[in-house]
């Protein structure tokens, strides 16, 4: 069969008008694609600068549909469900990033971290930890750690807790956590055996020796233990140490010292104390181990020559005989009752106040945010 040469002078012009018509169709999309994108971004940043989220979801996610390879507006999506607290599909665009093949490695450890935060925000803690693990050597580690210890601290797992916090103290970026390493092991202490009790409060002891609690701790396993010169050692050995701790110490150091007879010890240590900074708890330590009433009630008087105080003088009037005594209850009633307020612990980080001093703070969560001073002497 003779093959007519005028089809193939006909089909090259045509076969090339075609391709160049299609490619003028590709370019003309893609001009498209690339004015929406980029205007669905801007729209939807618009609206989040506003505080319009709603809209700028809505916006982002059009903008994700038309250029679907665009990590950032993932990024930035998946974040936007996690502050309007939908975590499951915060969780979902997070996971989405990460079962892609072409994402970079830096931008696999962002998405990484952005997971373990979805998690972390929605409660999710066992899969929270998980995925913070996985960020071990990564650009996010110090982050990860710090969260995971606040896992920790939060389901009181202190093994695990001073185990993070030991790794993040022989970092230099992130800070000291000698101290957390102290109260975690005195944490593992209050519910252990006292042989072994006695071992991490020594521990403890090891790692922050300027920190009160574990000698005040290990003071008061030596008094339950029927070593009351023990623990007036241990006392003794930390006011020297950190004497901004006395007015913390003042009743045990005064509870050891009548029990094994050093009150002479003791009120040295707390005249001594008192005289650098007046201090309320140390002035009762003083009055208790004054074998004279009326020196005793004398304290008062000069505590109130040095300081404008309504719990001294709430105490000096308890010992005092009234003109009109037969009203002296109801008066003594009252001022106990306007000065309950003023003899309690004030956290110095969020202001909860509580009856008792604590080592970590109830209301938000701080270490060592309790000054050893009442509300008063604030």
């Amino acid at each position: 069969m003779d093959f007519d040469l005028t089809w193939l002078l006909w089909g090259l012009p045509i076969a090339f008008g075609l391709g160049w018509f299609a490619s003028r169709l590709d370019l003309r999309q893609l001009r498209i694609e690339n004015r929406l994108a980029p205007k669905a971004y801007f729209r939807g940043l618009n609206f989040l600068l506003n505080e319009q989220q709603d809209q700028a979801i809505d916006a982002f996610i059009e903008a994700v549909q038309n250029d679907p390879d665009t990590t950032e507006l993932h990024f930035a999506l998946g974040n936007l469900f996690r502050r309007r607290g939908e975590y499951e599909r915060a969780v979902r665009v997070h996971e989405h990033l990460l079962s892609r093949a072409d994402l970079s490695r830096a931008d696999r450890h962002r998405a990484q971290h952005a997971l373990a935060l979805d998690f972390l925000k929605a409660g999710l803690l066992d899969r929270a930890e998980e995925a913070l693990r996985k960020l071990e050597g990564t650009a996010f580690e110090e982050q990860a750690l710090l969260a995971l210890l606040a896992i920790y601290e939060r389901s009181r797992d202190w093994v695990q807790a001073c185990e993070i916090a030991r790794k993040l103290d022989s970092g230099a970026a992130a800070g000291q956590f000698a101290g957390r390493q102290a109260h975690y092991l005195c944490e593992q202490a209050a519910g252990a055996p006292p042989e072994r009790a006695e071992e991490l409060l020594h521990k403890a002891l090891k790692i922050a020796p300027q920190t009160a609690r574990p000698r005040m701790e290990l003071a008061a396993l030596r008094r339950r233990a029927g070593d009351p010169r023990g623990a007036l050692e241990l006392l003794l050995e930390l006011a020297e140490a950190s004497p901004a701790a006395v007015p913390l110490l003042a009743k045990p150091l005064t509870d050891a010292a009548v029990a094994c007879g050093r009150q002479a010890d003791a009120m040295q240590v707390l005249q001594a104390s008192y005289e650098q900074r007046p201090s309320l708890d140390v002035l009762d330590g003083i009055t208790t181990l004054e074998n004279d009433a009326d020196a005793a009630r004398g304290w008062y008087v000069r505590h109130l020559q040095r300081e404008p105080s309504l719990v001294a003088a709430a105490k000096w009037i308890a010992g005092e005989k009234l003109e009109h005594e037969q009203f002296h209850p109801d008066v003594q009633r009252a001022l106990d009752h306007a000065v309950k307020p003023l003899t309690r612990y004030r956290c110095a980080a969020c202001g909860f106040e509580a009856k008792q001093h604590f080592w970590q703070c109830p209301g938000c969560q701080a270490w060592d945010s309790y000054p050893a001073r009442r509300v008063e002497e604030l």
